[in-house]
């Protein structure tokens, strides 16, 4: 009888970096289990609906396939499958902590942890960010938890620690839609820089992290090759679009009312605006040379990015053909 190898869990991984895990691992033709409210929108991998609000939704994950079934049951039918063996637990390898999007969002991924621990997971990554340090905020909590484990030797561990995302540029909408239709983008950052680094890149180094004979057990704060400021990003579209593309300085407080009308809940507006503050005064202003020592490539460029998706930023006039011509 020939043994299957225990998948890996991308929690959340239909999400910008979560997919391209998922989509890296199968290539390797590593079993990959993917867990999100939603399942992929097009995707062989298996995939097992995941809430972290909802802990229902946690224990079938770590049951054997054999175990899972679509839709409601009747009475008789409950009873017939109560009348057969209980499937065996499903082996997780490791697992890939992205956060909800909630301001108390560590306390659900603590106790998912601690949950998953009690299934026999031993080892676990975590997605968290270049502005957060080991014990602050939101995922700096459970960073600190992970950390803690690991040097109790409970646990493999690793922290992710990426800056901001080029891929942000195009796929945020508040980014993307003035862009497009203003040729215009805009934040509170000044002429503060930032090493802009490609999910791809992080994805790669997640990969390692995940499957590695041994677990990093410590942190990797995921940089990009370059610092570019938002003027720099404005110039380098205008380059790739052959449109002027300006760089708009807003005050705090105006970014945080951009992204409130975009929907974005007051208190993590408020949070967004800031960490553009903390741009302004250098805080993102550091690179490193993490992804190419880990992955054996070197990383990605924004402008190559931005020749890659340039179409996302097409106004409507172009996109009829209307555009002008040099």
């Amino acid at each position: 009888m020939t043994s299957i190898e225990a998948p890996i869990l991308i929690l959340g991984g239909t999400g910008t970096v979560g997919s391209r895990i998922a989509s890296q691992l199968a290539s390797q033709g590593i079993p990959t289990l993917i867990a999100s409210r939603n399942p992929p929108p097009s995707s062989s991998l298996s995939h097992v609906n995941f809430d972290w609000d909802d802990p229902y939704t946690w224990e079938p994950i770590f049951l054997s396939k054999t175990n899972s079934t679509e839709g409601t049951t009747t009475e008789p039918e409950q009873a017939q499958q109560s009348s057969k063996p209980q499937p065996a637990p499903q082996p997780i390898k490791s697992v890939y902590l992205v956060a909800p999007p909630s301001l108390s969002g560590d306390r659900p991924m603590i106790e998912f942890i601690d949950f998953a621990r009690s299934r026999g997971v031993h080892r676990f990554i975590l997605q968290s960010a270049s502005s957060i340090e080991a014990g602050g905020p939101l995922m700096g909590k459970v960073h600190a938890y992970l950390r803690e484990l690991g040097q109790r030797g409970d646990v493999e561990w690793g922290v992710l620690r990426p800056t901001w995302f080029q891929q942000n540029i195009a796929e945020q909408p508040t980014h993307k839609e003035s862009i497009r239709s203003e040729s215009k983008i805009y934040s509170a950052t000044e002429d503060g820089k930032i090493p802009w680094v490609s999910a791809d890149d992080i994805a790669s180094v997640a990969v390692r992290a995940l499957t590695g004979e041994e677990a990093p057990n410590t942190e990797w704060m995921v940089l990009g090759p370059e610092l570019l400021s938002y003027d720099e990003i404005a110039e380098i579209l205008t380059e790739v679009l052959g449109r002027k593309i300006v760089h708009v300085d807003l005050s705090s407080a105006e970014l945080e009312k951009r992204h409130a009308r975009f929907g974005m809940p007051e208190e993590y507006a408020r949070m967004m605006s800031a960490m553009d503050t903390a741009i302004k005064f250098g805080a993102e202003n550091r690179t490193n040379d993490v992804i190419f020592s880990v992955t054996g490539t070197a990383p990605k460029k924004f402008r190559d990015y931005a020749m890659s998706v340039k179409d996302v930023w097409e106004t409507r006039m172009e996109g009829m053909g209307l555009e002008g011509k040099a």
